[in-house]
């Protein structure tokens, strides 16, 4: 009798563009010192979805999102993704450049995938929550709605004459 292998369907994963490209930048580094993972997070890079940044949704896990797992391996995680010089066990900061950071980078809650820890275990995780960490408007990856009040006042006042306040308590000089 022949021996069958079942061979595991990986779930579909979106990154967006500027994700997509630092982390298939970050896999090429590391290549020598974790050749490994470093696979691993370029093979995840290649089947991605890529879309721009106003287009995932936003319960894909993606970089710097909060992440609440369930684990064959724990009862439960909860960590936040990050680039390799954020990584910060003790913040619950977990870097994609490790065996779980790769399984989780792309994935949308209610998906599960598994991964191999460095022990050589297989391990299944299933995505619960994500979370998006607040836009900062100077970020590429900001979505274009996102502007601060200064700036809109000062591009407003390029094209008009600058208002008085009417919530300013303070009505500057009067004549006399």
């Amino acid at each position: 009798m022949a021996q069958q292998t079942i061979t595991e369907v990986k779930p579909p994963l979106i990154v967006t563009e500027t994700d997509h490209r630092k982390l298939i930048a970050i896999a090429d580094a590391a290549s020598r010192r974790f050749p490994e993972v470093a696979d691993e997070l370029r093979a995840e890079m290649e089947r991605a979805r890529v879309v721009a940044a106003d287009a995932i949704p936003p319960d894909v896990v993606r970089m710097g999102s909060l992440v609440e797992f369930l684990s064959d391996s724990t009862q439960n995680g909860r960590v936040i993704l990050v680039f390799p010089n954020e990584a910060d066990i003790a913040q619950n900061k977990v870097s994609v450049l490790t065996p779980i950071g790769a399984a989780l980078i792309g994935l949308s809650a209610g998906q599960s995938i598994t991964w191999q820890a460095p022990d050589g275990h297989k391990h299944k995780l299933t995505v619960v929550k994500v979370r998006q960490p607040a836009a900062d408007p100077a970020s590429p990856e900001a979505p274009p709605a996102v502007v601060d009040l200064a700036s809109r006042r000062k591009a407003a006042g390029d094209r008009t004459e600058e208002r008085p306040d009417p919530d300013d308590d303070d009505p500057g000089p009067r004549a006399a």
